[in-house]
């Protein structure tokens, strides 16, 4: 509301001024100069042509009204402080009204509302003074230029909407452990068995040949046990290690050769001897030599291959229950051989 009454003191007294341009008691080229001091508004400065008739003055009054208007629809939306700013000295305002004038009836009439009025007004807004018709021309210009550098400098910047909590990191499984593959046991290996060989007759020859002992049997037994067992091999039961006459009896005939060569004779079914008497007996596989026993002619057949395979049947995988290994021994011979030098013989077979 202020406002509004010092846009209309402005615009009387511009009237007043302008008054005698318009009747021509002054020359154009004459300078106007006026003071008013009126309730704090600060003294117009107007250097401007004087208007050739009344048209220019009507039309000036139409736009000082409109900007009035303006001005006055501004000051409702704007703060009041602008009537509350303490008033220039005269001396700055006719210094810097005279300096703007000119530009204002250029660029400035557009925004004070016209070209005599106008310009003084947007002059006196131009060095920022907080007088009545600074506030008219300056609020009018101001609304162009300055309001929006002032809703930009208010707008408050947007700010970035707050995240969220930062999600929860996926539990981590961790990949089951594979099952080992049991290893399959290995049975444990059997121990000696016990009990006793049925044992031999210890018979003699015709020819005078010493047969198969009860220590032999036995003897024989125990290592082929041993070996077993210390290969992991099932033993055999003790009562099925038998005597056996028939290998026996093929034993005789060899030591019963009467020739001095201890080869002559000697071998499996097929063999002849020196005197031309046929073959009698069993075969099996042999073993023969000085100083044998039935413990080193069971290690003997071990040691080599194809004694072992036939003999010990290490790939055997059923029950030795039914098993029974046969066994003879002869010592010395015909015509000159000793009781130490022996001839042995053993089978597998079926109980």
């Amino acid at each position: 509301m202020l406002r509004s009454v010092l846009v209309g003191s402005a615009l009387a007294t511009s009237a007043i001024l302008l008054a005698p341009v318009i009747g021509g008691s002054v020359a154009v080229d004459d300078v106007l100069s006026a003071r008013t001091v009126s309730d704090g508004v600060s003294a117009i400065t107007i250097v401007d042509e004087s208007p050739s008739d009344s048209t220019a003055f009507v039309e000036m009054r139409q736009r000082a009204t409109s900007s009035s208007s303006t001005g006055s629809s501004s000051d409702d939306d704007t703060d009041s402080s602008a009537s509350d700013s303490p008033a220039p000295s005269e001396s700055g305002d006719a210094g810097s009204g005279s300096t703007e004038a000119g530009g204002a009836s250029t660029g400035g009439a557009s925004t004070g509302g016209s070209s005599s009025g106008g310009a003084s007004t947007g002059g006196s807004n131009g060095t920022g003074s907080g007088s009545a018709g600074g506030s008219t021309g300056g609020t009018s210009g101001g609304s162009t230029g300055g309001t929006s550098s002032a809703s930009g400098g208010t707008t408050a910047p947007s700010q970035p909407k707050p995240s969220g909590p930062a999600p929860a990191p996926a539990p981590t499984t961790s990949a089951p452990s594979p099952t080992p593959t049991p290893t399959p046991t290995k049975p444990a290996c059997a121990g000696m068995p016990g009990g006793s060989t049925p044992g031999a007759p210890s018979r003699t020859s015709a020819g005078g040949v010493a047969g198969t002992t009860s220590a032999d049997l036995a003897s024989f037994a125990q290592r082929f046990n041993e070996i077993r067992v210390a290969n992991c091999l099932p033993p055999v039961p003790f009562s099925n290690i038998r005597y056996d006459s028939c290998m026996e009896d093929r034993l005789f005939w060899m030591a019963e050769d009467p020739s001095t060569d201890p080869m002559s004779a000697w071998g499996h079914m097929g063999s002849v001897r020196s005197d031309g008497v046929p073959s009698v007996g069993c075969d099996g596989n042999l073993a023969g030599g000085s100083n044998n026993s039935g413990a080193t002619v069971a290690q003997k057949w071990w040691d080599s291959s194809g004694h072992r395979a036939s003999l010990y049947k290490p790939t055997y995988t059923g029950s030795t229950a039914g098993v029974c290994i046969l066994f003879a021994m002869t010592h010395g011979g015909v015509p000159n051989e000793p009781y130490s030098f022996t001839r042995a013989a053993a089978r597998w077979v079926n109980c």
